[in-house]
């Protein structure tokens, strides 16, 4: 089957918000974030999405992110801008202005609190997709937004032309193996330590978390599935499988992976409330990860 969203095929890492010491949007950080990633060879960035702790930015905030990284990217990497939300006309609007921004598409999360109906979803991602002429990649995370996307109601919004891929973070290898088989729609995994299980079936890739700081190792992953080289994909994945894990459940993300990137000496700024840092027992746990995996 010709898969629609293949343009994001590959290894899209979701971009942290750098922010200053008074928690204001540090954009000059964020364009070196943007550079660093053209420098790694990533294939697609994923800026205003959980990781980039999009729930706290206001929408002046948000569109200058994605205007910010579109500009710096410049073309050389592309840009899959982070426009859900629980509202349907905020989020075409936003997703609008990534289209006018210049973004390769849009990953638009399932509305969060208010709990839509599975008709509610289907209007929701009609309304986006009718509104914005963008390759939209829907985000099913029903931990976060408090219920999901069924598989059904995804393979249905699959015959819309603007709709080509799917983020899929429910951890469920079922729902993954019905898209895969049911519709035309590129599947991502949504969770780093799944991105193997989710290949193996069909899926092109991953929106990873864990690429903010080591995103040759995931390229290396991918490339050995797409070759073939089924022990050599198996053995990259046992090493990230752990630093994986430990930034999703550690803390709540963007959490751990902040931390470990201040670590590392790459401090991206402080977080914004209600995120709080990670205590010193939790870092002492962290430092000890990073150090196993030969990154300090």
């Amino acid at each position: 089957m010709v898969r629609k969203g293949e343009m994001f095929a590959g290894v899209t890492v979701a971009l942290i918000t750098p922010f200053k010491t008074d928690e204001s949007v540090d954009y000059d950080q964020l364009k070196k974030l943007v550079d660093y990633h053209v420098a790694q060879g990533t294939d697609c960035l994923a800026p205003v999405g959980t990781t980039g702790e999009s729930p706290t930015l206001d929408h002046d905030e948000h569109k200058k992110v994605i205007e910010t990284v579109v500009a710096q990217a410049a073309g050389k990497i592309k840009v899959m801008a982070g426009t859900g939300s629980n509202s349907t006309h905020e989020a075409i609007d936003l997703t609008q202005f990534a289209k006018k921004a210049g973004a390769d598409g849009a990953l638009v999360v399932g509305p969060y609190y208010n709990k839509p109906t599975q008709e509610g979803y289907r209007k929701h991602y009609l309304a986006i997709a009718d509104a914005a002429d963008l390759p939209i990649v829907i985000y099913n995370i029903p931990g976060r937004t408090a219920s999901a996307i069924n598989p059904e109601t995804m393979i249905h919004l699959s015959e819309h032309p603007q709709i080509v891929a799917v983020k899929e973070a429910t951890g469920s290898m079922d729902i993954a193996s019905m898209l895969l088989e049911a519709s035309p729609l590129t599947v991502l995994s949504g969770d780093d330590s799944l991105t193997l299980p989710i290949m193996s079936m069909g899926g092109s890739g991953i929106v990873s978390v864990v690429g903010n700081i080591v995103p040759k190792d995931l390229l290396e992953l991918v490339g050995h599935v797409n070759s073939g080289r089924l022990a050599e994909a198996q053995a990259a994945h046992h090493q990230l499988f752990r630093l994986c894990k430990s930034l999703l459940t550690l803390s709540t993300n963007p959490i751990p992976i902040k931390a470990a990137m201040k670590i590392l000496g790459r401090d991206t700024g402080v977080l914004r409330l209600p995120m709080t840092p990670l205590d010193p027992a939790e870092e002492t746990k962290l430092r000890r990860i990073l150090a196993d995996y030969g990154l300090c």
